[in-house]
């Protein structure tokens, strides 16, 4: 099965971004897609120096969430939790912080992206930019036997 492939045509936010691939191309509601890194990486032979291949280096994985017939948006989709709280009485620190219980909170990933947009975003790792390529994430589910 070919992979469809495309481009970041826009970053919407710090979440969303549209893609230059739609229903034509044959992208469906809840594809996945990978925004990579644009070039690749070279792997070159140790002893020879000589380039073996390149490998797609991915920034971030998202979702598509609308599809127009000449392109969708996508939006990141994963979540992680931070500890906003206290210590829960370990570690050091000021002892108000290690009385305090933990307190969790589920924050969703984003795009990290340099670009001017509407939302401000100050992570400063794996820039998403207009331009990079992106290509179809295909799962293999695992069949119990």
């Amino acid at each position: 099965m070919e992979r469809i492939r495309g481009k970041v045509a826009k970053v919407l936010n710090s979440r969303e971004v549209v893609l230059n691939v739609g229903a034509d191309h044959g992208v469906t509601l809840s594809m996945l897609f990978d925004i990579l890194q644009p070039g690749g990486e070279d792997i070159k032979d140790p002893d020879t120096g000589e380039v073996l291949g390149s490998l797609e280096r991915s920034k971030v994985r998202v979702k598509v969430v609308d599809v127009q017939s000449k392109l969708s948006v996508a939006s990141t989709y994963k979540t992680y939790e931070i500890n906003i709280g206290g210590l829960g009485g370990f570690g050091t620190g000021e002892l108000s912080k290690m009385l305090t219980p933990p307190k969790f909170v589920r924050k969703v990933q984003t795009l990290k992206s340099d670009e001017l947009t509407p939302e401000t975003i100050k992570e400063n790792e794996s820039f998403v930019k207009t331009g990079d390529p992106v290509v179809q994430v295909i799962e293999v589910e695992l069949q119990e036997g």
